[in-house]
């Protein structure tokens, strides 16, 4: 939830010194990026150490404090955050289908996102996975008959994003084809969203999640592709909206007044779940009407909107520049998403004997994993020909 530029990405971009030298970048969101991915670095090894979501690996030493802080953090970042990505990623895709055509902007995709999503999901992690939880059979044997069993066959663990990525990407392109062959040029008078119009599509956007997971409940899985349905009415309308933003130009049209009233609304939701128990799970649908589960689902609807809304308000106000280490951390973000799991979940046993509290142990180990992660990219960028593709 992207890639390179913020003229063509996917995932993350390659800076220069400062918007105003060229208009058609946009810091603040090579810089958003760099937030989001550290938040799900973040996000991950506070599952590790509060059980607080599924990972490959948990240390189950979850206390009541460090439920209560695991469940809200991991609450607050799942209510938002892949959906931003995916916002943000579609907001530069017309402009490079534009430019490169149906054909070259696909093959384009395929490579800086297929190329990944296949060498780190079919050689490198099954390879960690093995080493790192060792079995009892042949490497080949666990490979060729569980690993695909187990793990899906693309998109395993982080990768589902980039493989969700890809498939929009090739939507897009269909629909371009069909439907939409002009150029889309955004329009430079076009005024940011009423708030009655975003109150209304988060409303609906909470009733639509909460129909799709009465057959798609929450955490279950195409294990094949390793995707959650309960969530993609999100992710299906951040990634338009994000089209949309861009043929409305709305990431410069977003007015103060408005920001800062959806920054307090989402202070406010923030709060909410201490009244509810820190816990939205939802309830059986078998056991009656869910009222619980419509309250999740529009709780994350209005916490979605009120959080992309605030954070591209504070990136865009005020980290709309970039200095030495924010150009080190945009370069190299798409490589530390890429082997996030790899990287924490390795550190995470390595002093699995250490016993701290819960939350001391993620706040010490998101000091060390978070520049150790973005670092190794770094380091693997060096690599020939794979600076080409991250």
């Amino acid at each position: 939830m992207s890639i390179i530029q913020s003229t063509d990405p996917p995932l993350l971009s390659r800076p220069v010194p400062s918007s105003t030298e060229n208009s058609s970048r946009l810091l603040f969101i090579d810089n958003i990026r760099v937030f989001l991915t550290i938040l799900v670095i973040l996000h991950h090894l506070m599952v590790i150490y509060t059980a607080s979501g599924s990972w490959i690996y948990t240390e189950q030493r979850q206390d009541g404090l460090a439920a209560l802080v695991g469940n809200w953090f991991c609450g607050i970042n799942q209510s938002y955050f892949m959906g931003l990505f995916l916002f943000i990623s579609a907001y530069f895709v017309p402009r490079a289908y534009d430019r490169k055509g149906a054909k070259r902007f696909l093959v384009d995709r395929f490579l800086r996102l297929g190329i990944p999503l296949v060498l780190y999901g079919w050689f490198i992690r099954p390879l960690w996975i093995f080493l790192t939880f060792p079995k009892s059979e042949s490497f080949w044997n666990w490979y060729s008959v569980q690993y695909f069993k187990n793990y899906g066959i693309i998109g395993g663990g982080p990768l589902w994003f980039i493989e969700v990525l890809l498939i929009f990407a090739m939507v897009y392109v269909l629909y371009r084809a069909t439907f939409a062959r002009d150029i889309v040029n955004p329009n430079p008078i076009a005024s940011f969203p009423k708030n009655w119009s975003i109150i209304l599509c988060a409303f609906l956007l909470g009733i639509i999640t909460f129909i799709v997971r009465i057959w798609f409940p929450q955490n279950t899985t195409i294990s094949e592709l390793n995707l959650q349905l309960a969530n993609f009415s999100q992710y299906i309308l951040l990634f338009v909206l994000g089209l949309v933003a861009y043929s409305r130009n709305w990431l410069l049209s977003l007015p103060e007044k408005l920001a800062r009233g959806w920054m307090y609304t989402a202070l406010w939701l923030s709060v909410l779940p201490a009244l509810v128990g820190f816990n939205f799970s939802p309830f059986p649908v078998e056991n009656g009407w869910p009222w619980f589960q419509l309250i999740s689902a529009c709780w994350e609807a209005y916490m979605c909107f009120a959080m992309c809304i605030s954070v591209i308000y504070l990136f865009q106000r005020y980290a709309d520049r970039q200095g030495a280490v924010s150009v080190f951390l945009s370069n190299n973000a798409y490589g530390a998403y890429l082997i996030h799991e790899l990287v924490i979940t390795s550190l995470a046993i390595v002093v699995a004997g250490i016993t701290f509290h819960p939350l001391l142990k993620f706040a010490l180990m998101g000091l060390s994993a978070v520049p150790l992660t973005f670092s190794l990219s770094a380091l693997i960028r060096k690599i020939p020909l794979v600076d080409w593709v991250l």
